[in-house]
């Protein structure tokens, strides 16, 4: 989705429309494979064979298809956000049965991301397609620091990129904030994977 400077009001920027079927359909294009494959090796060398990594499986084959819509449409479809929070969910209850306890890391993160995003989409300055790939990314933070590390590097950068597209273009311009929360979680990811090969 997009994020607005200035932000405006939640009622002229937050719709929960059901979106039209053409926005919907997706397919996976050769190119894709360029940006998934590594992303694919990064999930495998951070989480191992665990259950942990189907989440991180999932966000690595649809990612190239949510960073091109977002810049284009300045949108995130249902049909690729809401499997990520399903298979997060799932992945998230099955480990809480395995361990006989709630997976605290994933569920938190899943809870505290999304919050954090729908606040600011009630405010105006985020869009609601943020707020379910902000679950989907959260739930599939296995470890803490992959749930911390990936809102703030997200904010970061797409902080810094909205001023130098306010300083260039002015205000009231709508920049997609989806590949920047997709950015600063496989940067969190990819940080993890380092350090297991160090």
């Amino acid at each position: 989705m997009s994020l607005v400077y200035p932000p405006v009001r939640a009622s002229e920027h937050v719709s929960l429309r059901v979106e039209p079927r053409s926005a919907e359909r997706w397919r996976v294009r050769g190119w894709h494979w360029v940006i998934a494959a590594p992303l694919v090796i990064v999930a495998v060398v951070a989480a191992g064979a665990t259950m942990a990594s189907i989440p991180l499986l999932y966000l690595a084959v649809v990612t190239p298809e949510l960073i091109r819509i977002d810049l284009r449409d300045h949108r995130l479809p249902n049909v690729l956000t809401l499997p990520g929070i399903a298979v997060g969910l799932a992945t998230c209850g099955v480990e809480s049965l395995a361990l006989g306890r709630v997976s605290l890391a994933p569920a938190a993160a899943g809870a505290g991301y999304a919050a954090l995003l729908l606040l600011l989409a009630l405010l105006g300055g985020m869009g609601v397609g943020d707020v379910k790939l902000g679950a989907a990314l959260g739930l599939a933070s296995w470890l803490p620091f992959v749930g911390v590390t990936s809102p703030v590097l997200a904010f970061l950068a797409g902080g810094l990129a909205s001023v130098a597209v306010l300083i260039r273009r002015g205000r009231g311009r709508r920049m997609a904030f989806g590949p920047f929360l997709l950015a600063g979680f496989w940067v969190s990811v990819a940080l993890v994977a380092l350090s297991r090969l160090a």
